[in-house]
């Protein structure tokens, strides 16, 4: 069988995106970049989700020289022109910091209004083969945004995007009910046959 890496060292990331592919048909071993502790961290200097994709996966391919596959992702909220986007992240800062964060957000949206709440979660999926063949992909969310944080699952935005025809934000759903809808799965449920093609 043959192994694809996937641009991370988070194992739940891993787990989700071996059961997208296996729904999807596609048969490979699936490891995370942990397998290969000596490859240092990627730097996501890109100024799109498409592009820090792709830096990590390219990064990852020349390094293994296996098959690559990475995503980025991010809050796009309208009213603030698709911020905090590839700074969701970091939006207060310091990176990871998914309370400072969301309590920033909520605040510089204070005073908008219900029906100015629309925002997205979008997520760019990418493959990359050592020769340079690459593949990426974009998957989107739609939603509106709470004025207060609502639910425990999930981390980051979830608790306060309410996904479009839902009455619960994506904090408050199974995992199973949030990875059929978002952004992640879309997107990497595209580049799924993608995948199967480049890797025969």
């Amino acid at each position: 069988m043959q192994r694809l890496i996937l641009a991370t060292r988070n194992a739940n990331k891993v787990t989700e995106l071996h059961a997208i592919l296996s729904g999807a048909g596609v048969s490979v071993e699936l490891v995370g970049a942990d397998a290969y502790p000596d490859i240092p961290d990627v730097p996501e200097t890109g100024v799109t989700f498409a592009e820090n994709a792709l830096l990590k996966a390219h990064a990852l391919a020349r390094a293994t020289g296996l098959p690559a596959v990475a995503d980025d992702s991010g809050l796009c909220v309208d009213v603030l022109g698709g911020a905090p986007g590839i700074f969701s992240a970091r939006w207060a800062g310091r990176h990871g910091d998914d309370k400072a964060n969301l309590d920033l957000l909520l605040a510089q949206l204070s005073d908008i209004a219900d029906q100015h709440r629309q925002a997205s979660f979008a997520c760019a999926a990418a493959m990359a083969l050592p020769d340079g063949t690459e593949r990426v992909v974009e998957g989107r969310l739609h939603g509106t945004l709470r004025h207060t944080p609502t639910g425990t699952g999930g981390f980051g935005y979830d608790p306060i995007l309410q996904p479009e025809g839902e009455t619960r934000t994506c904090a408050e759903m199974t995992p199973e009910e949030k990875n059929a809808i978002s952004h992640r799965g879309k997107a990497f449920r595209a580049l799924a046959p993608m995948i199967r093609e480049l890797m025969g």
